[in-house]
């Protein structure tokens, strides 16, 4: 292939896999540093590790999930209200998943304001709209938060309803650890040299 027609057929593919790859780094960009970006890393640290410890505590293949469903919904809500930097709408959707599942916890908002964790996903888009930002994002970030915890939570548990978003099988075998069998004795040339099975253990300490 001649040399000019190689780096132009290049730059091509190159351009079309950076222009992919915006899908998923648009959910990282949280704009220039300030005080919203420090607020939304807060924000983000904060839910994001509250899930994963406790309603998601041993399911990380469907907390990943979560991600590539919300993911997936921005990015097609966003494509049609041009919108392309989604992170700040990615954080409160986990704050609005995380408020539904803890619907009795008190919250206090940096001293002026206490509610219960339902309204915290409203709240924080009235403190958007008092930095002068626009709420669309906000309410991207809630409606998807809804949708997955309609799916999720609530349809399951109505009359005639079922489980709707399912775990893909890889994800699984992938992130989730395997739960071990405490019945399970494995054979003796599978054992860890001098790690004998406890019946032998008790044998060689009190012998017949």
């Amino acid at each position: 292939m001649p040399a000019v027609t190689r780096a132009y057929t290049t730059a091509c593919v190159l351009t079309t896999a950076a222009v992919i790859w915006r899908l998923i780094t648009n959910f990282l960009f949280f704009g220039p540093l300030g005080f919203s970006f420090f607020f939304n890393m807060i924000f983000l640290y904060r839910y994001c590790r509250m899930l994963e410890e406790g309603s998601f505590r041993g399911r990380t293949a469907d907390f990943v999930f979560m991600f590539l469903f919300g993911g997936f919904l921005m990015t097609l809500f966003g494509l049609f209200a041009s919108l392309f930097f989604l992170g700040q709408a990615f954080t409160i959707m986990l704050v609005y998943v995380w408020s539904r599942r803890n619907p009795y916890i008190r919250m206090n908002f940096f001293g002026l304001l206490n509610f219960q964790a339902p309204f915290l996903p409203w709240v924080l888009m009235g403190f958007s709209l008092l930095l002068g930002n626009s709420i669309i994002i906000d309410l991207l970030g809630i409606a998807v938060g809804h949708i997955y915890y309609f799916l999720e939570d609530v349809f399951p548990n109505q009359p005639g309803g079922k489980k709707l978003l399912l775990t893909p099988s890889f994800l699984k075998m992938v992130f989730d650890t395997p739960e071990e069998d405490p019945n399970y004795n494995p054979l003796p040339e599978d054992r860890p040299e001098n790690q004998p099975r406890d019946q032998d253990r008790n044998q060689q300490q009190h012998p017949q």
